[in-house]
Order: C-alpha cells, then sequence, then structure tokens
C-alpha cells in the first residue's frame, strides 16, 4: 500500500509535467494557427507559398524528430545551447500543432458555400460582419470534431517530451520499473491518459450538442 501511494505522488509530480505542456501547448497553438491559416489564405503569393512550404515541412516529420530539432540544433548550429528542455518542447508542439489546427480552419472555412457571402452581401453586411457573424460561427461547428481529435491526440503526444529527458507521465513511469523492479506503474500511466481523454471526450460532447442550434 505504501509502495501504491509513493507511485501516486510521483504520478501527480509528473502530471504537472504532461497537463503544463497539454495546456500551453492548446493555449498558444489555437490562436496561432489562426494566424497560419490567414496566411496559407493569403492573396500575396509569396507569404502564400513560403506558408506552404512551412506547414509542408511540419506535417511531413514527426513530432518526435521536431522536438528533438527545437532542442538541440540551436547548440550544433550556432554554439547556443537550449537549456530549458520544457519551453524547448513547448515550442515544438506550439508550431506543430499550430499547423494542424491552421489546415483544419482552412478546411473549415473552404467548406463554406459562396452562397453565404453574397446573401451577406445583398444584406449589406459588411465583410467583417459576415465572418463574425455568418461564417465564423457556422465554420466553428464544422471544425469541431476535428478539433476534438486534435486536441485528444495531443494529450497522447505529450509523452514524446520523454525524449529530452521531461519528468512526464511516461519517462517517470520507466524510471521507476528500473529503480523500483516492479512493471504495474508502467500500465498503470494508462489509467491518467484515461481520465484526461474521458475529461475531454465528455467536454466535446457537451460543445457539440451547445453547437447543434447552428446547422449549416
Amino acid at each position: 500500500m505504501e509502495q501504491f501511494i509513493q507511485v501516486n505522488k510521483l504520478f501527480l509530480q509528473a502530471s504537472q509535467y504532461t497537463l503544463g505542456l497539454f495546456f500551453a501547448t492548446l493555449i498558444i497553438a489555437i490562436p496561432l494557427g489562426m494566424v497560419i491559416c490567414a496566411c496559407a489564405m493569403s492573396r500575396f503569393k509569396p507569404l502564400k507559398v513560403v506558408t506552404g512550404v512551412f506547414i509542408w515541412v511540419i506535417r511531413g516529420t514527426p513530432l518526435m524528430l521536431q522536438v528533438i530539432v527545437v532542442m538541440y540544433a540551436p547548440g550544433l548550429l550556432f554554439n547556443m545551447p537550449f537549456h530549458e528542455r520544457f519551453l524547448a518542447a513547448l515550442i515544438a508542439f506550439v508550431i506543430n500543432y499550430a499547423v494542424y489546427f491552421a489546415e483544419i480552419y482552412r478546411g473549415g472555412i473552404m467548406a463554406m458555400p459562396t452562397g453565404q457571402y453574397e446573401a451577406a452581401k445583398v444584406l449589406g453586411m459588411s465583410k467583417a460582419q459576415t465572418n463574425r457573424l455568418i461564417i465564423f460561427p457556422q465554420v466553428a461547428k464544422k471544425i469541431t470534431p476535428a478539433m476534438s481529435n486534435e486536441v485528444i491526440t495531443l494529450v497522447k503526444d505529450t509523452s514524446l517530451a520523454n525524449i529530452i529527458g521531461i519528468g512526464e507521465l511516461i519517462l517517470t513511469s520507466r524510471e521507476i520499473v528500473s529503480t523500483k523492479g516492479i512493471l504495474w506503474p508502467l500500465f498503470y500511466t494508462g489509467v491518467f491518459y484515461l481520465i484526461m481523454i474521458g475529461a475531454l471526450t465528455l467536454f466535446f460532447k457537451w460543445l457539440e450538442k451547445k453547437m447543434n442550434y447552428y446547422r449549416a
């Protein structure tokens, strides 16, 4: 029983890194994704091309590799080693998820029929009013399922931070296994992930019900 309590204490400490990385990534990546989406849909061709190449690189490489690059590339290329491991992981996660969120936003916006814009123009609404009152609420409803999948994936992806030595849940469980010679903590981490994902699943189901008033 005492061992079980000690393991739970260690897991609760480790979950601070997991939850911290999760929430910080969401807070920064969601608005940053809107900026990237705007650049990707820009009429200024050079900006659109550069953004497209950036999106291609980020989507085409593993998140684990991006974490390693952010952590070690400054030291190898510019002799400026990155000492803040959590910050390095956060930067990599924010860039990665902002790009995926941007693509979700872009898909939602492009799925809107042109008739919506034309009808708003006939009613004398400005572009800002059209986007705020008509387009964005419908886009938000359309992208909620895709966003929920990405957010849930983010919970599991936080385990990749252990590649640079951040003491999140997976790394902590591996250290417990190696130091105490017990195997069950490695599987016990699943309970923590299931609790977090279960809470998020309930939240997104509630959110989808709340948004049912808007039928596009």
